[in-house]
């Protein structure tokens, strides 16, 4: 069973790996104990779960809850550096109060800290086992203006958009969109919740001025409600098409079941694909137009009916195997059997004999032999 120490509770906090820390001087009045973190930006009314490991983090966090004291989250400029010095973290974060600490059976230490107020490095102090500043606490400004009213009515109806395009968003989530009143709150709201970079969400935290920071959330949204509507529309083709394609499935299944009952399944194609093959055989090609026409026919025999190229390739191979890649062989002109025929047709006919006389050169055409003289 984990380990819990509640805040506001002194002496309950456990130790984890660090062991005791040692207390150190009295903490100046516009001090906090700093906590360094990795890709986390919180902001103020926000809760945020966080995971800490280094022994400084661990001290740190267990002197607060000792001394009931709020810490300062202040996210590192690269999430590479194991042990930053204050020249690697950003200057603005958010003074947060642990509502939970818990040790976890493998040793792991967990805090859930809710945020309070922004504040600006001044400077880091020495002499703890931890890191500590001196802080600017920053007020929330909640100046009311027409400029400030529409970019919050603006603000408000991009993030309910914003909202309603994701697919599974918290309705409670919604509902605090909706209902919330202040112009800060909402920036920081939607900001927090929306899928942005650290860096980016880094840079709405130290905007105070209101105007400024609800335009740099409003242009942030409206791109991202561009790649929600983009997204929504590629899911609504995708899922178009996945539907075609299934009732295309369930036709062709059903088109194989009543070829199969007809007599015309698969046993009807391969006796159609043998006398193409047989057809492609007597044809006499070239071996290279041969050698194309079996590929296409085992493309052929591969092919569903139903697919739209199907008729293509068959009109193909129909069309190769009824090209005259030989030509058939000549019949010798009988001249008697003419002149008979021409009798029995047009007796006493005077034309029968220019017949007769044109076929005659033909004949003795293909007598002559390689030294020119008539056989």
């Amino acid at each position: 069973m984990d380990s819990v120490a509640e805040a506001g509770f002194p002496g309950t906090a456990h130790e984890g790996t660090a062991g005791t820390p040692t207390p150190g001087p009295p903490l100046p009045p516009d001090a906090l104990i700093i906590i360094p973190v990795r890709n986390i930006v919180l902001f103020p009314g926000h809760v945020v779960p966080i995971t800490i490991g280094r022994p400084g983090s661990v001290a740190a966090a267990q002197q607060a809850l000792r001394d009931q004291r709020q810490v300062g989250l202040l996210m590192q400029r690269s999430p590479d550096v194991a042990d930053p010095a204050p020249i690697d973290m950003h200057r603005f974060g958010s003074a947060a109060n642990i509502v939970r600490y818990i040790t976890g059976p493998d040793g792991a230490n967990h805090l859930i800290c809710q945020g309070d107020q922004r504040f600006q490095i001044l400077e880091f102090l020495s002499g703890w086992p931890f890191l500590v500043a001196r802080v600017l606490r920053i007020p929330e400004p909640e100046p009311r203006s027409p400029e400030i009213d529409a970019r919050f009515l603006h603000l408000k109806g991009q993030a309910t958009e914003a909202l309603q395009l994701l697919p599974q968003a918290p309705e409670e989530l919604l509902a605090a969109t909706q209902t919330v009143t202040s112009p800060s709150a909402l920036a920081d709201l939607t900001t927090a919740y929306m899928d942005l970079k650290p860096e980016e969400k880094q840079e709405i935290l130290e905007t105070i001025d209101i105007a400024a920071r609800m335009e740099k959330v409003s242009h942030m949204l409206a791109h991202r409600i561009e790649v929600l509507r983009l997204s929504q529309e590629i899911g609504r083709q995708t899922k178009a098409a996945l539907d075609e394609r299934q009732r295309e499935v369930l036709l062709r299944e059903q088109m194989a079941a009543i070829q199969r009952q007809l007599g015309e399944g698969e046993g009807a194609k391969a006796e159609e694909m043998a006398e193409l093959s047989e057809a492609i055989t007597r044809a006499n090609m070239p071996k290279e137009v041969e050698d194309q026409a079996r590929k296409e026919l085992r493309r052929l025999q591969r092919m569903p009916e139903a697919a739209a190229e199907y008729g293509m390739a068959r009109t193909y191979l129909d069309w190769l195997i009824e090209l005259p890649w030989s030509l058939p062989e000549e019949t010798p002109i009988d001249i008697a059997e003419a002149r008979r025929i021409l009798d029995v047709d047009h007796y006493g006919l005077d034309e029968r004999v220019s017949i007769c006389t044109s076929a005659m050169p033909s004949r003795i055409e293909k007598s002559i032999d390689g030294d020119g003289a008539a056989t």
